[in-house]
């Protein structure tokens, strides 16, 4: 008993010091996979990249002390962290304070979901979300995730749009405008030299030789040259007067978002007080006011595009300061610094007493040093309303991603897995994670094979990758300042490489046409709603349940004949003719009030086509439930039969069912001389009578009739 609410005390027995010396060693390696990895993560979900290293932190050892596997490595992946960066885009702007405070308070309500899930032994839930759809909605977003890391390849900055594919094609357009080719040289430079390790050396660690290799040379080489600089500084006209504009645009949202808030206040009390006329001047201002922040924004993007777009050269002082003209501009005879300089603009006003020029490629930058502190996230029921649902998806798809990785391993190991387990693992993971500034994470396939090819022997693996990614908060993080973004961008591009599979189409459509289909549509559903990613996998799931049903409206309804193994199988698929005077009707489904119908319809054409009909068997075999519709269904059908001067028996009658026939008492009406416990016995009772007087020199049933 104990050990199910501590499961890590199973580790205890049969513990060693060579299992010690294993799980110590493989908890390093992962680590070191797992540093790099979560700030690239980190920044792909919209964070700080450091938060990656939180999320880095608390998670992965919490996971194992309470999961049931005992070799899966949870924190940062690659899929969660797209969905977390889509959930939360609506709500806030990335990176800033309150994206950080949603991205939080999403990761809480992901763990209580997980939590709840495991504590009430729901874990089967997760069936909801079919193979089908999740190959194509993580073929999507493999391609997405890989598409949106060009804007750091490129070393360009652009404002997302509302659709992924239009932010794509803003990016390529700003890489032809400008392309910064030391950033793109070290993104391309880091991903072959991953990919040639992972083929020529598999045992290296090939994301931390990239890290390790392209910082020490971007330090070496003074990558990022960033300096600040007056807007006197600035030498065009038309430069400072963009920069003022933008500004003015960017000041005056503050003021009217604020008045947005009182006018909704205003609102809220005009409805309370079922004040008609009130309510529909506060809808009327709170209408124009939105209509006005929709115009400013605008404004504020095309002035921010206008702005990036701008390339500058410098021209050195006397005293050392830089004078920045547009390129193209400079003075006769004036020397430049050799350098191509932009303005660094986000989302904010710009200091026009301190503009960021830049003038090389982007970097980490400053990580805070330390752990982070423990508090709980800030709670919010708007924000709660609005990540429900992205919550739900991102838990069962987090879920289904680490218990399929769980298992693979577990066929390997032969440790027994827990699902429900798992889920409270996962969700304390997050839970706890979220009170210590992580963002949602789930069980990685990458990290877990590397835990379980370097030999991890139980759960402590991650216990001592938890600790190294502790010291590293604490003593290394100046290490990662000079580490480029684009860096960071192609240890993604290379992560999510695994997670194409084309051969997941073919596979589900040679298995059933419609699970193809349906695979095929959520892919480019998710393609053609990103960053919308719910939408797609929403529409997945919706035609999934949409076939569900229908198969279980329709379920197979066959006659059979006998055939050349001397069993009895389907006379229409294996074109064998059928018995003119007994019908073998094989039902395969549990009968319930969505398909009893169909089953009486079934029946009644046949009595229609067959003019010979003497005797109808059901072989019940596939029926394996019956609900009360399908009862009254079975003894409205036995009426018929027997009112129209036929007979009908039954074969196969499992024993859910034949307890239904007794409570009801329809096995009285049937009559219990025709039930049946297989079809040769029934066979053998009817085909006697039925054939009196009979013209067939052979019968299906007992002879193999092809159709000629």
């Amino acid at each position: 008993m104990l050990t199910k609410i501590f499961p890590f005390l199973s580790w205890l027995k049969g513990y060693n010091s060579g299992s010690f010396r294993a799980d110590l060693l493989s908890g390093l390696t992962v680590a070191l996979v797992l540093i790099p990895q979560s700030m690239a993560y980190a920044q792909l979900a919209g964070m700080p990249s450091y938060y990656g290293l939180y999320a880095a932190f608390l998670p992965p050892m919490i996971a194992a002390l309470f999961g049931s596997s005992r070799q899966l490595s949870t924190g940062p992946v690659a899929v969660v962290s797209l969905m977390t960066a889509a959930s939360l885009a609506p709500l806030a702007t990335a990176g800033s304070e309150g994206y950080i405070g949603y991205a939080l308070l999403l990761s809480l309500i992901v763990g209580v979901f997980q939590f709840l899930l495991g504590a009430l032994r729901l874990g089967l839930v997760v069936n909801f979300l079919s193979h089908p759809v999740v190959n194509g909605f993580t073929n999507a977003g493999a391609i997405i995730i890989a598409t949106s890391q060009l804007e750091k390849m490129f070393g360009v900055y652009v404002d997302g749009k509302a659709h992924h594919y239009e932010t794509i094609i803003e990016v390529c357009k700003s890489a032809v405008h400008y392309t910064h080719w030391p950033t793109l040289i070290f993104g391309v430079g880091a991903f072959t030299l991953m990919f040639v390790l992972k083929k020529m050396a598999p045992k290296v660690p090939n994301v931390l030789v990239a890290v390790v290799l392209t910082t020490v040379a971007a330090w070496a080489m003074g990558f990022q040259h960033d300096t600040t600089a007056g807007i006197s500084a600035i030498q065009s006209d038309k430069a400072k007067e963009m920069i003022t504009a933008f500004n003015a645009a960017m000041e005056a949202k503050p003021a009217l978002e604020k008045k947005q808030t009182e006018v909704a206040l205003i609102l809220d009390e005009a409805k309370k007080a079922h004040d008609n006329m009130a309510v529909l001047d506060a809808e009327h201002e709170s209408n124009r006011i939105q209509l006005e922040i929709k115009e400013i924004s605008h404004k504020a993007a095309a002035y921010r595009k206008e702005l990036r777009d701008l390339l500058f050269q410098a021209v050195p002082g006397d005293n050392g300061s830089l004078a920045f003209h547009l390129a193209g501009e400079l003075p006769d005879g004036a020397g430049n610094d050799g350098r191509t300089w932009r303005i660094k603009v986000g989302n904010k006003a710009l200091k026009t007493d301190e503009l960021t020029m830049m003038g090389g490629g982007a970097v980490v930058g400053d990580i805070p040093k330390g752990l982070p502190s423990l508090s709980v996230p800030a709670i919010d029921m708007r924000a709660i309303s609005h990540l429900l649902a992205s919550a739900i998806i991102i838990s069962l798809l987090g879920f289904m991603e680490a218990i399929s990785i769980a298992k693979a391993m577990a066929a390997k190991t032969g440790q027994r897995l827990d699902p429900n387990q798992e889920l409270i693992g996962q969700g304390l993971a997050n839970i706890l994670g979220s009170m210590s500034n992580a963002y949602p994470v789930s069980g990685s396939f990458s990290r877990s094979a590397v835990n379980l090819q370097s030999g991890a022997v139980t759960g402590l693996s991650s216990l001592f990758t938890s600790a190294t990614v502790a010291l590293v908060l604490l003593f290394f993080t100046p290490l990662l300042y000079h580490l480029p973004q684009s860096v960071l961008a192609a240890v993604i591009m290379m992560a999510v490489i695994g997670l194409i599979n084309a051969s997941g189409f073919i596979h589900a459509w040679k298995a059933k046409r419609y699970d193809g289909i349906i695979s095929v549509i959520s892919f480019l559903m998710t393609l053609a709603f990103a960053p919308h990613l719910d939408k797609g996998i929403m529409i997945g799931v919706g035609l999934s349940l949409a076939v569900f049903l229908y198969k279980s409206m329709r379920p197979t309804v066959t006659s059979l004949s006998r055939f050349e193994d001397e069993s009895l199988r389907d006379s229409v698929v294996h074109g064998l003719r059928q018995c003119q005077y007994i019908d073998m009707i094989r039902f395969d489904g549990p009968l319930f009030f969505a398909n009893a119908s169909y089953l009486e319809d079934q029946i009644t054409a046949r009595m229609e086509n067959k003019k010979d009909l003497k005797h109808i068997v059901i072989v019940a075999n596939g029926m394996n439930d019956i609900d009360a519709s399908g009862e009254e269904v079975l003894s409205l059908v036995v009426a018929n039969v027997r009112s129209a001067g036929m007979d009908i028996s039954f074969s196969g009658v499992n024993e859910t069912v034949m307890e239904v026939l007794e409570r009801t008492h329809l096995i009285e009406k049937i009559g219990r001389d025709h039930i049946y416990s297989t079809m040769e016995r029934a066979i053998c009772a009817v085909h006697e009578s039925a054939h009196r007087k009979s013209e067939e020199s052979q019968c299906p049933l007992t002879n193999v009739c092809y159709i000629a």
